[in-house]
């Protein structure tokens, strides 16, 4: 056997690390600014609000209370040369009065046509005085994990600002809402970035700007944006109708981990096990039953349960779709006519705040590992309402639920699974991550 040298096992690596560095790192930026910056604009909000007083419980609040104005300032970028623009819905969610600047310092007053809460995604119009240079759409499916991106935007307000860095992640699930499909980065996404464009090597967006996470409030490289697909599949809707019709079909899911497949017989860790089910509901219909395994969905595998509400919604309404489920060992194929979503049937974080009195989100895993929580996912406490159950038992906002009744939870859609298998006077037995440590809690079911 031929050994090597000691100084090629040194410098082969290193040449093999300069030939891929020549091939992925740009020299420059620039390029892209120059052809895409004047696409990206300033949006600045104002909100007629109420004067903030402390809520006691018992006494209500005086009437006639000053009113006063809070400014806001996002970011967005054109789509088309006729002033259509996107950007974030939380940027100009209640907004009183919009106002876009381009690139010249020009402002225009700006209309909302459609905009959705679920995907955080809004369509503005303005009307230019002529045509303006458009951000064209990519294929956000075909980024890669280690792509390349930039981010532009007007943080702080302070005029155009260029970041750049990789996808770091793609898929991250952050409990915003129920279509949650995030790309990370570590491009700096700063106040005022939200709404912004992330483009790649090609100049194309492939994302809208949207959060970061931080637990000090300040940049730490963790970004992230909605990818520009959902975008395209939402915008003819939010252009002829000003809001997203969505398909529905009536279940609760949750996760298939490893021991829920052993139990059930399934040969591996896919797919989104039926814990409940509407009443009258397409999969009701269908014949779909509680403890099925739904597998694939028209012809797609589903490997994680945040998959399957996404087709489902995208699906036209009145369509007939084919849903493989898991079922006692077998393989069947249950033929379902997919309906409008109908609005006002309580979702899982609505049944839980309406049961304990907390308002909950999904804690990815990558960032329950920020909190020391390596073995998946948790639940995080976004608010807890005065009087309730949880306010009783002193549960607090930012408390991290990690099990249950000696079950672990790793998302919202779990939680209310186990939940709803309880009854009034059940006492449920928490236990919580809380600052650097970990406790238990008890709460009695009213």
């Amino acid at each position: 056997m031929k050994r090597i040298s000691p100084l090629l096992c040194f410098v082969l690596p290193l040449i093999l690390s300069m030939q891929v560095s020549a091939r992925v790192v740009p020299e420059s930026f620039s390029e892209i600014v120059k052809l895409r910056a004047k696409t990206v604009v300033n949006i600045s909000t104002t909100q007629i609000v109420a004067e903030p007083l402390p809520v006691i419980p018992g006494i209500p609040l005086p009437e006639g209370r000053q009113r006063f104005k809070r400014h806001s300032l996002g970011s967005g970028f054109i789509i088309d040369p006729e002033g259509y623009i996107l950007t974030n819905y939380h940027v100009v969610d209640r907004a009183e009065d919009i106002r876009v600047t381009l690139w010249d310092e020009t402002e225009y007053k700006a209309t909302v046509v459609g905009k959705d809460e679920k995907t955080d995604i809004a369509l503005l119009k303005i009307t230019p005085k002529g045509p303006l240079p458009v951000a064209p759409l990519g294929d956000s499916d075909t980024l890669e994990v280690g792509d390349w991106v930039l981010a532009i935007g007007n943080p702080f307000g302070l005029g155009h600002t260029v970041t750049a860095g990789i996808v770091s992640a793609k898929g991250r699930i952050l409990g915003a809402g129920p279509y949650d499909d995030f790309i990370q980065t570590d491009a700096a996404i700063n106040p005022g970035n939200s709404g912004g464009p992330l483009f790649n090597l090609d100049a194309e967006v492939v994302g809208i700007n949207t959060a970061i996470f931080s637990p000090s409030g300040a940049n730490i490289g963790i970004g992230f944006a909605i990818p520009i697909n959902i975008a395209k599949e939402i915008l003819p809707s939010l252009k002829e109708k000003g809001y997203v019709e969505r398909g529905w079909l009536g279940v609760t899911v949750q996760k298939v981990t490893p021991e829920i497949a052993k139990t059930f017989g399934l040969p591996e860790p896919k797919g989104a096990l039926v814990a409940d089910i509407t009443e009258d509901s397409p999969a009701e219909k269908a014949g779909i039953q509680r403890g099925d395994i739904i597998v694939e969905y028209n012809g797609q595998k589903i490997s994680d349960i945040h998959e399957l509400p996404r087709l489902v919604a995208s699906t036209p309404i009145g369509s007939e779709v084919t849903i493989k489920v898991f079922r006692d060992g077998q393989y069947r194929d249950l033929k379902v006519v997919i309906e409008k979503l109908r609005e006002g049937i309580a979702t899982p974080e609505q049944f839980i705040e309406k049961l304990i009195g907390i308002k909950v989100k999904t804690l990815h895993p990558a960032i329950a590992e920020q909190y020391g929580i390596r073995d998946g996912g948790a639940v995080v406490i976004v608010d807890v309402i005065i009087g309730s159950p949880a306010d009783k038992t002193n549960l607090r906002k930012g408390d991290i639920i990690v099990e249950v009744n000696r079950k672990r939870v790793t998302s919202v859609e779990e939680l209310a699974s186990l939940l709803k298998e309880l009854q009034k006077g059940d006492t449920v037995l928490f236990l919580l991550k809380r600052s650097t440590g970990y406790l238990y809690m008890s709460l009695t079911l009213e």
